[in-house]
């Protein structure tokens, strides 16, 4: 790369950085610390894998990356911006249109269709319906369920049930995913085909993963995998 082209390069802010995260809970009168002065950056392309032990406080720092919880102290940066400097409306406007969140469990609903269930993020967001249907649609053939756009919840493997928790997680064309332990509860060769897509859409939507997981192969896959051990992040040595 150039000179002018690593400055180019350096000038552009990373698309999420944590400075000095805290973040403590109270448990009757005794208080846990569960991130101590956590730094992380993650520019925009990268896959980033965050493994540790159970407890570790992998989900907690996925919370506060997200704005879901707010750090007992610290910074998190979004393209410069200061998260928690944002107001409640700005920051709940921010988690819909900026990011995309899978969780283990799909937190589907029951009563709606794959359809609708994409469509919810934009629907939110005020997208007129058949441009949100269209694009749920588009989600849905993306991670291969194009055919089963009608289909509940109950009539979809556990494996599809989560390929339609990303299609909605994506349906808005986030810059950043967070995704915890998103093949946790799915048998080895699903597990394998959900990697495959969260490698897709990093692909073909640009997007930036940071994904929580105990799942060795996945970790393996990343381009970065960083452990999270007594509340700091470690790189970790892949083999």
């Amino acid at each position: 790369m150039s000179e002018a082209a690593s400055t180019q390069a350096a000038a552009v802010p990373a698309l999420i950085e944590a400075h000095g995260l805290v973040k403590n809970f109270h448990d009757a009168e005794r208080e846990i610390r569960v991130l101590r002065d956590l730094d992380l950056t993650v520019n925009a392309g990268e896959e980033v894998a965050i493994i540790g032990q159970s407890g570790e406080g992998k989900s907690t720092l996925l919370h506060v990356l997200g704005s879901l919880e707010e750090p007992t102290a610290g910074k998190v940066l979004f393209e410069g911006q200061d998260l928690f400097a944002l107001d409640p409306k700005e920051l709940a406007e921010f988690r819909n249109l900026r990011l995309g969140f899978v969780f283990q469990f799909h937190y589907l609903l029951s009563d709606f269709d794959a359809l609708e269930n994409v469509m919810m993020p934009a629907l939110i967001a005020r997208m007129p319906d058949r441009e949100a249907s269209a694009r749920a649609a588009e989600m849905l053939k993306l991670v291969g369920l194009g055919e089963k756009l009608h289909r509940r919840p109950a009539e979809l493997s556990g494996g599809e049930q989560q390929r339609v928790a990303v299609a909605r997680a994506v349906v808005l064309k986030p810059r950043l995913v967070l995704a915890d332990e998103p093949t946790g509860n799915l048998d080895p060769h699903t597990a394998d085909e959900v990697h495959e897509l969260f490698h897709l859409l990093n692909r073909e939507l640009k997007v930036t993963l940071v994904i929580a997981t105990h799942n060795e192969r996945l970790m393996r896959s990343m381009g970065r995998a960083l452990r999270l051990k007594e509340g700091k992040l470690l790189p970790e040595p892949r083999i």
